[in-house]
């Protein structure tokens, strides 16, 4: 009788051993995955990832060579324009001295005025059109111009700081929520850009 007590004893500790030992062993395997599920700071510095932004809005308004080139953009929309109206005013013209010479023309007049119409109307069209490229294309070089001066402000200003991005945000279609004044760099591109330019004219 003893024995079985002793025997039933040895076996209820093994038998607590055993799930003690399987309890502890899924403890570590779900420590071990939550541990690979823990985030890595992205800059692989221990935390110090940094975003820094600037308001484009502002920019745009402040940094000098934008309003001039703005400035430029504008005067040579309405030299274009003006040249266009011009153009436009001797066609009109030349119409009307066809139409008041109306029923007195001859038939090879009349044909002769068709084909000129004809050939003005195409000039106009293709110097509105030749005009219009140029404008487009000199808007377009002047915007690659100023996002490659800012970009290179950008990563000489960055070498200092070790932001991991530094973003745009404009008010009509910003996704940002929430702002920590203390990383809005807008002031200082502002500025160093500003300075920039100054020496460059």
């Amino acid at each position: 009788m003893k024995n079985i007590s002793t025997i039933l004893s040895i076996a209820a500790l093994v038998l607590a051993g055993v799930v003690y030992f399987v309890q502890n062993r899924e403890i570590r395997q779900l420590k071990k995955q939550v541990d690979v599920a823990k985030p890595v700071p992205a800059s692989g510095g221990g935390g110090n990832f940094k975003i820094a932004y600037f308001d484009l809005d502002t920019l745009q308004s402040r940094y000098e060579l934008m309003k001039d080139v703005k400035n430029e953009a504008v005067d040579r929309e309405n030299q274009m324009n003006q040249e266009l109206a011009s153009e436009d005013r001797k066609n009109r013209l030349k119409i009307q001295e066809w139409q008041q010479k109306g029923n007195t023309m001859t038939q090879a007049e009349v044909e002769n005025a068709n084909q000129q119409l004809q050939q003005m109307q195409q000039q106009f069209a293709s110097d509105k059109q030749d005009r219009e490229q140029r404008l487009y294309k000199f808007e377009e070089d002047k915007r690659n111009d100023i996002r490659k001066r800012i970009e290179e402000f950008i990563r000489n200003y960055n070498k200092g700081k070790s932001f991991a991005y530094i973003i745009a945000y404009d008010n009509a279609n910003s996704i940002i929520y929430n702002k920590d004044t203390l990383l809005n760099i807008t002031n200082d591109l502002v500025d160093g850009l500003n300075a920039e330019y100054k020496k460059s004219k």
